[in-house]
């Protein structure tokens, strides 16, 4: 009978690791993405530094958007997690429901935008309370290519927000 019992609760140990551990990996159930990762290999990414050479008077930044040289389709169709910084584009109330994601503070408002490989634009069903331009998030969800182009930018990505977290 003491055997039966310790062969019971050694059971219950061992199952409970497989109860415990899928909670602790759907935590991290997404693909870490870097800017650098959306622009295609041996294409170049335009650092922040130079943005800021670009000429900044004329009637609209997006006419100045340099070019972008093709997309990287590697994600299409996969939860992504990518940081960024906030260009609102819609709000519901006061939360914001859909923005372009932009690599660097400022981009497409402050100066003229990055090429459209590297830009991100989201959407999400619950409206997120943005503190601001300058507030870095990390934005969660499903990832693809998709042409978009608005007043600030063309867009080259789209990203269907779950989560949107403070960085």
């Amino acid at each position: 009978m003491v055997a039966n019992h310790l062969d019971r609760r050694a059971m219950l140990a061992a199952l409970s690791v497989f109860v415990v551990a899928p909670s602790s990996v759907a935590a991290q159930d997404f693909i870490d993405l870097e800017w650098t990762d959306l622009v295609p290999e041996g294409q170049p990414a335009i650092p922040p530094v130079i943005q800021g050479l670009l000429q900044h008077d004329g009637p609209s930044l997006s006419n100045q958007q340099p070019p972008s040289h093709g997309v990287r389709t590697d994600w299409n169709g996969e939860i992504v997690r990518l940081p960024g910084f906030i260009v609102p584009i819609d709000y519901s109330g006061t939360g914001v429901t859909a923005f372009i994601l932009v690599p660097f503070v400022g981009a497409c408002v402050h100066v003229p935008p990055p090429p459209a490989n590297q830009l991100v634009f989201v959407t999400t069903g619950v409206p997120y309370e943005s503190s601001g331009l300058f507030e870095p998030v990390n934005v969660i969800g499903m990832f693809g290519t998709a042409s978009t182009s608005t007043q600030l930018a063309d867009i080259a990505y789209a990203l269907s927000a779950d989560r949107i977290e403070p960085f």
